[in-house]
């Protein structure tokens, strides 16, 4: 829901309306709606509207309460907003609106940065304090909602997506070696607050930031999950386990249907978007709007999992949508999807999410998606090994890491390679800080906090968003994940993974779906480059820019023409996609 951003200036000068109004405009897919901006003293602030609560003009923004002599800029949607307008009326505060973002407004003079802790939501806000001339930001527990931050010229600027800050202009667009090595490890994750573009940050999940007048900040982490078991869960047995889980499930679920218009959902056929399918029918759903997306085959691999989604749409009798994507649409499609990226993102699915999001947002504007399952119960193939290890950030990095340090040296130029193994430092430091009973627990921790939102929750912001489509992830419900960081592994890792979520699934949903081999969303053709494709890797690679940017070294360029589906990492992922599409991002971005 929405695209905001704007300019903060703490040398004494005013903002840029111009920069302001680009950066505005290049949102305006986030929010085709309706528009606003607002300059005051040395802020200005920009905003692009998706209307999804309280359609009328009364909650358009930036909003300002001169009463509290606050103005707002939000992107997201606070599931619980009635409530907690309910308890701050009691207070004596009075609304003009009847959505959520006043309510952000009223929450933050009740309670200061203590109001994030009570949103269930996904948030990216910016608040300025008329009297104190504090500007404060936050983002959600997953960082689900993006916040990009620049400092230019004197000034900070700030933004929903990363190429509407460099569209804006005076932005250090060379690359962070360190990023770079992130990214050629963890499979195009950056953790926060880094981008691959050195003058460009980001800023990180579950923080919320407060900037004086004179520039200076504190950041407060709001949110930061045990994953150990409490005393009294040792008695917990596992059927007890599941209906603790089947009713924050429920929860999660209903949570995230409060809207003002319809609410649908992406069906991919696997476990996790048939059960929330099943668990809105079960609510009484009626009309319930589904859709999936499909591919044509490559190198004997099959394209699509319809019979799957099929099978969930016709037991739950949903109005359901199957959009099949021939080789030459996908084409056609890659040059949209890679300028809708944020940043770039080797998953094949993006251009899936991109095709599929387009269709759907000509029918709906709110869908609920199934992301974080597999990152929240255990259902990756890296999981098992760990349960005895004794060195998880060996161990850890052996299963998950696309290549170690040593193998980069050989593939990345001289002025592109650091010396230090950074990926490896990152590992160990988010891996062994307190918190973790066991490397699982360890594991879990990082991917549901770390790498789920470098990859596939921005994927499913930046794709869906790129057609004025709102995702919600109820499997990233934050009382939900609490209560997962307390269920003892060995209930996740059953079954081949996800197993207490496989155990409530088949309360609700056909087997069919749930006792077959683990899917992916699988767009093939990028897998297994060749044809056209290969010709566009080919020549962006070869192009003036990327020579003489020089990242990689030309004999790994050469073995990895030569052989291309030879050349997959550990996740099975090409490494001529994973190059090719850093370089691709980055000319799109005129860098």
């Amino acid at each position: 829901m929405c695209g905001i951003c704007g300019e903060v200036r703490f040398d004494g000068g005013s903002p840029s309306v111009s920069a302001v109004s680009i950066m505005a405009d290049v949102l305006a897919p986030r929010g085709p709606d309706s528009s606003g901006i607002m300059v005051r003293e040395n802020v200005g602030l920009g905003h692009r509207r998706l209307r999804i609560l309280d359609l009328s003009e009364k909650s358009q923004q930036p909003m300002v309460d001169p009463e509290l002599g606050l103005t707002l800029v939000f992107n997201g949607c606070i599931y619980n907003f009635r409530e907690l307008r309910a308890e701050l009326e009691t207070k004596g505060y009075r609304f003009f609106s009847e959505g959520d973002t006043e309510v952000i407004l009223k929450s933050w003079h009740a309670w200061g940065e203590e109001c994030v802790s009570r949103f269930h939501g996904m948030f990216a806000f910016v608040i300025h304090e008329r009297d104190t001339g504090r500007v404060v930001m936050a983002r959600d527990r997953f960082g689900i909602k993006p916040l990009y931050l620049a400092q230019v010229d004197g000034a900070l600027r700030f933004a929903s997506t990363l190429p509407a800050i460099v569209k804006a202009g005076g932005v250090d667009t060379s690359i962070d070696t360190d990023a770079l090595h992130n990214y050629m490890t963890f499979h195009a994750v950056v953790p926060p607050p880094r981008t691959i573009l050195a003058g460009v940050s980001k800023l990180p999940p579950a923080t919320i930031r407060v900037y004086g007048r004179d520039g200076m900040f504190k950041d407060h982490r709001y949110w930061d999950p045990a994953y150990h078991r409490r005393p009294e869960d040792r008695a917990v047995s596992r059927e007890e386990w599941q209906e603790r889980l089947l009713d924050a499930l429920r929860i999660a679920v209903k949570r995230r249907m409060v809207a003002d218009v319809p609410v649908g959902v992406l069906l991919s056929g696997g476990v996790d978007s048939s059960l929330i399918v099943g668990l809105l029918a079960e609510a009484g759903q009626t009309g319930l709007m589904s859709f999936s997306v499909g591919f044509e085959e490559a190198n004997g691999e099959k394209g699509d999992e319809f019979v799957y989604s099929d099978l969930i749409a016709a037991h739950f009798g949903t109005d359901h949508h199957k959009i099949f994507v021939p080789s030459a649409d996908l084409m056609g499609a890659l040059p949209g999807t890679i300028a809708a990226m944020s940043e770039p993102m080797v998953s094949y699915d993006n251009v899936g999410f991109y095709l599929l999001s387009k269709e759907v947002s000509k029918h709906i504007k709110v869908v609920q998606s199934g992301q974080g399952a597999d990152e929240v119960f255990g259902g990756y193939h890296w999981y098992p090994p760990l349960v005895n290890s004794n060195d998880v950030v060996s161990d850890y990095g052996r299963a998950f890491r696309d290549r170690s340090h040593e193998t980069l040296s050989t593939q990345l130029s001289e002025k592109a390679f650091g010396r230090s193994d950074v990926s490896g430092e990152f590992l160990a430091e988010h891996l062994l800080r307190k918190g973790a009973d066991t490397p699982v627990d360890q594991a879990l921790r990082l991917d549901s906090n770390v790498m789920l939102v470098d990859d596939p929750v921005k994927r499913v912001d930046n794709m869906t968003m790129a057609w004025g489509l709102e995702a919600r992830v109820p499997f990233l419900d934050h009382e939900l994940v609490e209560l997962a960081a307390r269920i003892p592994p060995d209930e996740k890792l059953r079954d081949g993974g996800k197993g207490i979520l496989k155990d409530v699934a088949r309360k609700i949903v056909p087997s069919e779906v749930i006792d077959r081999k683990k899917g992916y969303f699988p767009v093939p053709q990028l897998k297994y480059i060749d044809g056209p494709y290969l010709e566009m890797i080919r020549d962006v690679l070869g192009s003036q820019k990327a020579r003489e940017r020089g990242l990689f070294r030309q004999a790994y360029l050469e073995r990895l023409f030569s052989r291309p589906s030879d050349h997959l990492t550990p996740l099975r992922g090409s490494e001529l996609w994973q190059v090719g599409l850093l370089e691709l991002w980055l000319q799109e971005q005129g860098v």
